[in-house]
């Protein structure tokens, strides 16, 4: 990916757990990513991020409203970013299913840095081809 691909692809992390949020946040914008990070799909929803994030990383336990239920959610909406998903309590099953329903990738905490990256770099791929097919 080219740097100023890098300026347009924003980054949107959606995990309840701050110090994934964080690490997630320094690690992405060390490789020169735009990131924003949310506690709740509820806060991602309300601050109106959807059509502004290239991509979601996002946490499948979350409070009230689960990250499956955040993806079903985006999945009714046009514009819908590439999602990578992140759980400490995945399984294939888990796994086969998210990726059946659309998503980028389903990397299991604790996930190497490399295996996040080729997620994003995937997702920024699928993100790019929907922008030069979209509508202007």
């Amino acid at each position: 990916m080219n740097d100023l691909m890098k300026t347009d692809f924003s980054i949107a992390v959606v995990d309840d757990d701050e110090s994934v949020r964080e690490s997630l946040e320094s690690l992405l914008k060390s490789l020169g990513f735009h990131v924003s990070t949310f506690e709740s799909a509820e806060a991602f929803l309300v601050a109106g991020e959807l059509r502004a994030a290239g991509c979601v990383i996002l946490d499948v336990r979350l409070g009230s409203m689960s990250g499956l239920d955040l993806h079903r959610t985006m999945l009714t909406m046009d514009g819908t970013p590439p999602v990578v998903f992140i759980t400490a309590h995945g399984n294939e099953v888990l796994r086969q299913k998210v990726m059946a329903d659309g998503a980028i990738d389903c990397l299991f905490k604790p996930f190497s840095e490399e295996k996040l990256i080729a997620a994003v770099e995937k997702a920024a791929a699928a993100w790019e081809v929907s922008r030069e097919i979209a509508p202007r």
